[in-house]
């Protein structure tokens, strides 16, 4: 079944079932690679309209690496286990079902003994400025009446 196959589109609604997901695959950059198999697997799912998220389905083997989060990333653990080691030293384990929450410039060491598998959200930050500005425009468009957000006719 080819990944378009997966994918289901309702408007702006994407849904897919992901065991049906075909991954493509990739790898952790060589000078991050501390031991294992640096290989990798993804497939993108869909991308906001601005272009500042998306949501990803990543895997790996067994490998130990360093990480540089260079976006937002938010994720829930699929399947398999990883260990992380912060900047302090402290390890925390992740396993299926944990949900996780990296702010852009974390850095990080990642070992997975065996498979990882996790649904991501990842975000390209934005300057503090332009925040702002976004910030400003969606509450005057809420307060002009113009919010442009989806009520249900009942409402």
């Amino acid at each position: 079944m080819s990944s378009m196959e997966t994918l289901s589109f309702d408007a702006n609604v994407l849904t897919t079932t992901l065991a049906d997901v075909q991954l493509e695959p990739d790898s952790i950059p060589p000078e991050w690679v501390l031991s294992g198999q640096p290989e990798t697997r993804s497939k993108i799912l869909g991308t906001t309209r601005d272009r500042l998220a998306y949501v990803v389905v990543w895997e790996c083997g067994a490998v130990s690496y360093k990480w540089h989060y260079s976006k937002d990333e938010a994720y829930i653990v699929l399947s398999g286990e990883g260990f992380m080691t912060d900047g302090k030293g402290v390890e925390r384990r992740f396993g299926a079902g944990d949900v996780a929450f990296f702010p852009a410039g974390t850095n990080a060491i990642w070992r997975h003994p065996h498979h990882f598998r996790k649904v991501a959200v990842l975000k390209n930050s934005v300057s503090q400025p332009l925040a702002f500005a976004v910030k400003a425009w969606s509450k005057f468009r809420h307060v002009a009446g113009i919010s442009g957000k989806w009520r249900s006719p009942s409402s």
